[in-house]
């Protein structure tokens, strides 16, 4: 592809890095909620604009710090344009929160800071090369987020971000001593220092590693990151985080920051599959990930919040995607992939949708939303879109992710699908039961106008109905690709 297309003069991952990290100082400073509203657009278009010109570039050997390849540009390119369309559903929203009286002009410039700093964190995350440094943005991450979930300061808010912040922190301490442990058991075959910490060395010595320390390492890594993903039983903190945050840092957690510890996971996974000695990582995905899908399914019923319900959704997914990952070869790994990308465009669309429709009816109870498709029919049938897609119904994509799962697993391990299936019709029908009477029954409280722009959520939905209709073979070739990468 970069044969038919002229060399940049710039060097995409230093401004897919160094843009956010001026605007986060810039907004910090300037006053007026709509110029750093506008400014924040902007920086996540030129970080977006600067992510997909990793495909014109010529890739560099990987150095130690810094890292492109097949795997991360597709992580970093859904990480960038989702985080460009929330900053435009953020536009509406958060004008909305300050004219209310929620937020101040202070805690916007604080926020509009933080979500710069956020996308810094989760870019840097993805091209590092150094386990060390890798560790380090994930947690740079995931603070700025507990610091954005508890901005509105209400008791509920700071319980959440509070919980968030303890959780996160057993979970990447976890990770930081599985991270200590590879690299001794690295350090003996490739030597102090730098070295034994750089990923792209790493797998290349993997089989002469110590088995046993690498086994003990994933384990941690797994349960650390595994925390961040939002995998059950760690899953406690994102309900409340979602619940009690604004509505923007819900579609960034569910659509992207999960994602971030996802690929610190596969890494690993990679890590471990290239020493032949070690422990086969996929039966403690697979535990894990069926675990989270069968609990959060069951849990779906028992909501009365609609953000908290699809935190649950999550869960859910996430968990289909960590057991796809887990049950490896080349469909599975197609198939978590698509779902990974197709659950992160759709469930960032819900919440477009939902946070909006909290904001018309003043509340996030699900008994008192109703009749939105008649009140409210952009909102209402945006949503009614957004979740017949995230429960796996034809024609769009995470029908097809979800499809491809299900008949691998019948094809190699036909026990595990019975358990697969019964967590997808289990969720399915939690999530059409709660859909009908929100979208379709009584209207009930305000018929208020929406002062919203439908754009990003509507972009969402066709991308994500348009792959379920047609997925391009140069795509589907990128994708298989990186499928047969994670082994």
């Amino acid at each position: 592809m970069s044969s038919f297309l002229p060399a940049l003069p710039f060097d995409p991952v230093a401004a897919a890095l160094l843009i956010p990290i001026a605007a986060a100082a810039l907004l910090a400073l300037l006053p007026g909620y709509r110029m750093t509203a506008r400014l924040n657009v902007f920086a996540s278009l030129l970080t977006l604009i600067a992510a997909l010109s990793l495909f014109t570039t010529e890739r560099r050997a990987p150095g130690q710090y810094l890292l492109i390849d097949d795997l991360n540009i597709v992580f970093i390119i859904l990480n960038t344009f989702v985080g460009f369309t929330t900053s435009v559903f953020s536009a509406s929203y958060i004008a909305h929160e300050l004219e209310t009286g929620r937020l101040t002009p202070a805690n916007l410039r604080f926020y509009h800071a933080m979500y710069q700093i956020m996308m810094f964190g989760m870019n840097l995350a993805f091209v590092s090369n150094n386990i060390g440094l890798m560790w380090v943005a994930v947690e740079l991450a995931t603070l700025t987020t507990v610091l954005m979930v508890g901005i509105y300061r209400t008791h509920e808010a700071l319980e959440a971000a509070w919980k968030y912040f303890i959780l996160g922190s057993v979970g990447i301490a976890f990770a930081l001593f599985g991270t200590i442990l590879v690299y001794m058991a690295a350090q003996p075959v490739v030597g102090e220092g730098y070295d034994a910490m750089v990923w792209s060395l790493l797998v290349k010595h993997a089989a002469a590693f110590d088995p046993a320390l690498l086994n003990v390492a994933f384990v941690f890594l797994l349960l650390g990151y595994g925390t961040k993903v939002g995998l059950a039983p760690l899953h406690a903190w994102l309900p409340d985080a979602h619940a009690e945050g604004p509505t923007p840092i819900s579609a960034v957690l569910s659509g992207l920051l999960l994602n971030v510890a996802l690929y610190a996971v596969l890494r690993f996974k990679i890590l471990l599959a290239a020493s032949p000695e070690t422990i086969a990582p996929g039966p403690l995905m697979v535990t894990m990930g069926l675990t989270s899908l069968v609990f959060a399914a069951f849990m779906l019923y028992r909501r009365r919040d609609i953000k908290r319900m699809f935190a649950y959704s999550s869960i859910e997914h996430m968990g289909i995607i960590v057991f796809a990952f887990g049950m490896g070869g080349p469909i599975a790994n197609f198939a978590g992939l698509l779902h990974m990308v197709m659950h992160s465009l759709t469930k960032s669309a819900i919440f477009y949708a939902v946070g909006h429709i909290a904001q018309i009816k003043g509340t996030q109870r699900l008994s008192s939303i109703r009749g939105l498709t008649e009140t409210h029919p952009g909102l209402g049938w945006g949503l009614v879109i957004g979740v017949v897609a995230i429960a796996g119904l034809p024609p769009l994509g995470i029908f097809m992710s979800e499809f491809l799962v299900v008949t691998s697993t019948f094809a190699r391990q036909p026990l595990l699908a019975i358990p697969l299936v019964l967590g997808l019709l289990i969720a399915f029908g939690a999530l059409l039961l709660r859909l009908t009477g929100v979208a379709f029954g009584q209207p009930r409280g305000s018929t208020a106008p929406a002062e919203a722009s439908y754009i990003p959520m509507y972009s969402h939905l066709a991308l994500v109905l348009g792959a379920g209709i047609y997925l391009p073979p140069p795509l589907v070739s990128w994708f298989q690709h990186i499928a047969n990468l994670l082994g």
